[in-house]
């Protein structure tokens, strides 16, 4: 067709990509017919890539170029990645699998791959891969299977995954599924971020501030530049220096403190300053009193996580990570069935994990020593607290009234961070109905006795 001619390459980026993946489509219809061809007993069987070799695709300006080459893909792995994209981006070239098998009027086993339901289209499964690539050759159907191995880069990097929908049919007809991360990667070059979902109960989190504005003292500061270095260093520290001989990848951390003191935060920006994304895990979304579905929750979620560089942040971890129990009833069994779940999947997660609680002693002991780093939070000290006050007025288009002394508010009441955000917020509430928006001591004052009102403290 007209349309699936190579186009020329301009200098725009997704310009380039559709050239190199309109080049790709090309290159598979050509194995796609010939197959056909050799099925029909119209051409000898032969190695399929012998006179079909894969086009040319220059790593540069192309995400979809990219990708083959930082896995140094060869024609196989190439003829596979494409036939997972194509149902994305050009469905209809998969329709000739469609066609019927007059003889038993139904589809042709072999070609594997099913209709899809809103899709409508032609699906195709490891099976399918395997018509393409190996015909009616068993010596070469064998030797392709590996290309669906675990330890294949497809399965380990979480590039494509086999969805194997009934347990009790054969393997290989389970659904290629290309991951949601390669899709937009392969389309557009732009990373992936899941969307909160039951399947994903977990949302991503990001911030205007910058490191500098991280108000902590020093020993805190110190603990936190220690996950920073291990991220930036952990691949010359585990490979170069051999420590992965000795250490799990990854890096488990508790901060522990009141609310207010920076923990989010922090979390936040550790994936800001790293470039790392970083998702915050809704508990509860995740806590089921069903037996067996809290697993299940965290086992979408990890494996989710698991091929991605990630931080994951579970925030009140002591609502799912508290002590376990004597094993009294069957609830007490379940839940401590859950640690043990969790204490090995966050174990064995090769990226950051941070979990943040109110309260050190609710932690199960067993679980704290698996953390390379406890990490304290702690109430502001007066110079910090007098920071994070002139931190939260200047550069803004109100003025403080000359009545409000902010060394004094930070010497005599004992706020955290986000206590005195929302001191802020309600000062500004107040000041954006005046002309001019002014901010008076009264309040900044109101606001202030709100924050100890919820702690149960009362000013005079």
């Amino acid at each position: 067709m007209a349309d699936d001619m190579a186009a020329p390459i301009t200098d725009h980026p997704l310009s380039a990509n559709a050239a190199f993946i309109r080049a790709e489509i090309v290159w598979f219809r050509e194995v796609l017919e010939r197959r056909f061809r050799m099925h029909a007993g119209k051409e000898e069987h032969r190695d399929i890539f012998a006179r079909l070799r894969p086009p040319h695709l220059p790593r540069h300006k192309s995400p979809y170029a990219e990708v083959i080459h930082r896995f140094s893909f060869g024609p196989a792995e190439r003829l596979v990645l494409i036939l997972a994209y194509i149902p994305h981006i050009r469905p209809d070239v998969l329709d000739p699998f469609l066609i019927q098998n007059q003889s038993v009027q139904r589809r042709f086993t072999e070609f594997g791959g099913f209709v899809g339901t809103a899709h409508g289209g032609f699906l195709p499964t490891a099976e399918t891969a395997l018509f393409l690539l190996a015909g009616e050759d068993i010596e070469a159907r064998l030797r392709w299977q590996e290309l669906f191995d675990a330890d294949h880069v497809f399965l380990k990097r979480g590039i494509i995954a086999l969805d194997r929908r009934h347990r009790e049919e054969p393997p290989l007809s389970a659904a290629l599924v290309l991951e949601p991360e390669y899709i937009e990667h392969l389309s557009t070059g732009r990373t992936y971020h899941p969307p909160f979902s039951p399947e994903f109960p977990a949302q991503r989190i990001t911030t205007a501030l910058e490191w500098d504005d991280l108000v902590l003292d020093r020993a805190t500061r110190e603990d936190v530049s220690e996950i920073v270095a291990w991220v930036r260093h952990e691949q010359a520290l585990m490979e170069d220096w051999g420590l992965s001989r000795r250490l799990k990848p990854g890096f488990r951390t508790l901060f522990y403190g009141p609310p207010g003191t920076g923990k989010t935060l922090t979390a936040t920006l550790l994936g800001k300053v790293t470039g790392l994304s970083v998702y915050r895990i809704d508990l509860s979304k995740v806590v089921s009193k069903y037996i067996g579905e809290t697993e299940k929750n965290l086992a979408s979620l990890f494996d989710h996580a698991q091929h991605q560089n990630w931080i994951l942040f579970f925030d009140e971890a002591d609502a799912l990570f508290g002590r376990r129990t004597e094993s009294r009833n069957a609830n007490d069994h379940h839940a401590n069935q859950q640690i043990a779940y969790l204490l090995q999947r966050i174990e064995d997660f090769p990226g950051v994990v941070i979990l943040a609680t109110n309260i050190r002693t609710h932690l199960d002991e067993a679980f704290a020593r698996r953390f390379q780093s406890v990490v304290l939070f702690r109430i502001p000290s007066f110079e910090q607290r007098l920071r994070l006050w002139e931190d939260s007025f200047k550069d803004k288009p109100y003025r403080l009234g000359n009545d409000v002394d902010l060394r004094r508010l930070a010497q005599d009441h004992e706020l955290t961070g986000g206590g005195i955000n929302n001191v802020l917020r309600y000062a500004c509430l107040r000041a954006v109905e005046r002309d001019p928006p002014d901010i008076r001591a009264e309040d900044l004052m109101f606001g202030i006795r709100r924050e100890l009102h919820k702690e149960g403290k009362f000013l005079e």
